[in-house]
């Protein structure tokens, strides 16, 4: 792909975590000559965040990102945007400094959703920090182990915990975990493979609130069905918000992200553009609707894309239409997904079979396939996302 290139001093990315390093990178490989300024709130290098609710939890602790060494002083660590001024093209930093800017690129990402009045004992899981923390408390034996939200994360977490030999209930506001990103068959599948591995689950039910010890350390989970879980442990993996607070009275547009066009520059702007979990943009895969995707993958292609984009300015972008993918490990069982299954209003088992355990579901909107998951099934997984590309209908994997 040939991109052209715009004349800009001065880029400035704000978040350095895969998305704002795969930017720099992207720059540098383009050969822009100009300066380049990462701010990033935290103090490690960039990181791969899907280990640290897996291998990083059993002590495993190389996750930072190839490349990363690559920063070097063009990385403001520890640092954080508090400010824009698009008027003015400048960044106002929580010490008080400024950057000015030709081109910005926002990667500021997410942070997870919080229970009101957690105690201690209750964890979420993004950094680095939460993990190691969270480690340590797996590694006490907590026995009663409760995980809140039965999503990616709240999955894994939950397959470590076992893993360890340690008591798992998850709690989960669904029918069954994780429905609406795998569909009902493949949600029913899962609820039963929690099962088989020693977690309990309660379902359709949400945590209200936590009983405490005298010394505030969390003993109990108290649940919307009327039950207090017993819990010397509570890991809250109720998804996530971006990071735009720090954007109002900027003059971008924000509704659940950044909103952008589809080349990811900022709405009504040509100096700004943003990518990872802090975007919403419109796939035109899917008839333009506004989409924001949090998965490793999306953040990894489209900080590169982003910037490209600001270098070749509005008039030579190229719009971000990849297929959205993801893939997690429970309890041993590989579960894979790509393109947009939520939006379906018809689904079908076109491979395997979920009673043993390995099977692959295609997912159609109007007879047109949107999307597909699998289990135990790559190389099926692979033929459904050739279709998807493709614009087959479901009925063409008969």
């Amino acid at each position: 792909m040939v991109w052209l290139m715009r004349k800009l001093g001065t880029i400035a990315i704000v978040g350095a975590s895969l998305a704002g390093l795969r930017a720099f990178q992207a720059l540098r490989r383009a050969e822009f000559d100009g300066t380049i300024t990462l701010v990033g709130a935290e103090k490690y290098l960039p990181y791969n965040r899907p280990p640290l609710s897996k291998s990083m939890l059993k002590g495993d602790d190389e996750v930072t990102l190839p490349g990363a060494e690559e920063l070097g002083d063009h990385w403001l660590k520890g640092r954080q945007a508090v400010r824009l001024d698009t008027a003015d093209r400048r960044l106002i930093l929580d010490d008080g400094s400024e950057i000015h800017y030709d081109g910005l690129v926002i990667a500021t990402g997410a942070r997870p959703r919080h229970l009101p009045d957690t105690p201690e004992g209750v964890h979420t899981l993004r950094t680095i920090e939460d993990s190691l923390a969270l480690r340590g408390e797996l590694a006490a034996g907590h026995d009663n182990v409760v995980v809140i939200g039965g999503g990616f994360i709240g999955g894994e977490v939950a397959s470590t915990a076992r893993s360890l030999g340690l008591g798992v209930t998850l709690v989960d506001a669904s029918p069954h975990p994780m429905r609406n990103a795998l569909g009902t068959e493949t949600a029913r599948w899962l609820a039963g493979h929690h099962r088989d591995h020693g977690v309990e689950l309660v379902s359709q039910a949400r945590a209200t609130g936590f009983d405490v010890d005298a010394n505030g350390r969390v003993t109990g989970v108290r649940v919307s069905d009327g039950r207090t879980l017993p819990a010397g442990l509570v890991v809250a993996g109720m998804g996530v918000v971006p990071n735009t607070d720090w954007l109002e009275g900027s003059g971008l547009t924000l509704s659940d992200g950044v909103v952008c066009d589809e080349r990811l520059f900022a709405v009504g702007r040509e100096d700004v553009v943003a990518a990872g979990d802090v975007v919403r943009w419109p796939h035109s895969r899917y008839d333009g609707a506004l989409v924001r995707v949090e998965h490793w993958s999306n953040a990894n292609d489209q900080g590169a894309v982003a910037a490209l984009n600001l270098l070749a300015g509005p008039e030579n972008a190229k719009p971000f239409a990849d297929l959205p993918s993801f893939a997690t490990h429970v309890h041993g069982a590989r579960i894979q997904t790509a393109g947009l299954p939520h939006l379906a209003d018809e689904t079908r088992v076109v491979a395997g079979d979920p009673g043993e355990g390995h099977f692959a579901v295609a997912f159609a909107k109007d007879g047109t396939l949107v999307g597909a998951v699998a289990v135990n099934a790559p190389k099926d997984l692979i033929r459904v996302k050739r279709a998807i590309v493709a614009g087959d209908r479901l009925d063409s994997l008969s």
